[in-house]
């Protein structure tokens, strides 16, 4: 049976975890949710930037009603992250279901995510508007050289050790499938964070891989799963390998302008 079944109930979830939020708490946190307080739109629906009365920043996930595809990947997640516990992966502190309402919540990330800092100058310039004043601005505002050698090393790392422990150390293997700088996630202290863990798949332990459905990210996935839906932990590890490439060069897989005739990073890595 897919692991992607969505039929999963989300209120037996949070009892079993005991990580239930009031839809009221939620309300309140977010001042209902107001657009002012909106962080951006996800695979299955809006996130919204909150503050516990305990003083705790949050960000809340809430499901669109109007997305099938997305109801499955929002109860995917759920079940997933109430598993795994790990500096290096989005930490879920609970839900709350409330009639329609469904709900997760996870810690606040103060830092955007990874592709936003490493390709923010490459875009500008890309639409013309890279000016030296623009420049000049996002330097100073210590974004563009956060991203040194040695950080980019630890993020590599950390990124490497929150692979590991999906594959290796947490109750059951979890193979994350859109490994991509979109959804590594900083934090204040630039700590990378694996976030988006819709499409993941978790494996029976006799099991070193399985045929599937192919879902991710063009650019990113292995050629085995692409061409014959073949999954297994090597595809994360090649997704990874795509984004360790990104944070060398400093350019995009899916946008690549180097030199010679490749047509993306990864060709143009093996000429």
């Amino acid at each position: 049976m897919d692991e992607l079944d969505g039929g999963i109930d989300l209120e037996k979830i949070a009892a079993q975890e005991q990580k239930q939020f009031t839809f009221q708490t939620l309300v309140v946190a977010t001042k209902n949710f107001h657009p002012d307080h909106k962080l951006g739109e996800g695979g299955f629906g809006p996130v919204f930037k909150g503050k516990l009365d305990d003083g705790r920043q949050i960000a809340v996930k809430k499901l669109s009603q109007t997305s099938n595809q997305g109801k499955r990947e929002f109860m995917n997640e759920a079940k997933l992250l109430a598993r795994v516990q790990h500096r290096n992966v989005v930490n879920l502190l609970g839900y709350c279901a409330h009639g329609a309402e469904k709900l997760l919540v996870y810690e606040y990330v103060a830092n955007e995510s990874l592709d936003k800092l490493l390709f923010r100058l490459d875009a500008m310039c890309a639409l013309h508007i890279c000016k030296s004043q623009e420049i000049d601005l996002v330097k100073k505002s210590g974004r563009h050289d956060a991203l040194d050698w040695k950080r980019r090393y630890d993020i590599i790392l950390g990124i490497a050790r929150g692979l590991l422990y999906l594959h290796e150390d947490s109750h059951s293997v979890v193979i994350h499938r859109d490994i991509k700088a979109s959804n590594i996630l900083l934090d204040d202290k630039w700590v990378p964070k694996l976030a988006d863990f819709g499409m993941a798949r978790l494996f029976p332990e006799d099991q070193t891989h399985v045929n599937t459905r192919v879902a991710g990210t063009n650019g990113y996935m292995a050629p085995e799963y692409v061409m014959h839906g073949h999954l297994s932990v090597k595809a994360d590890v090649f997704s990874f390998g795509v984004v360790v490439l990104e944070l060398i060069s400093g350019q995009k897989n899916s946008t690549f302008n180097g030199s010679f005739d490749a047509q993306n990073l990864l060709e143009w890595v093996g000429m």
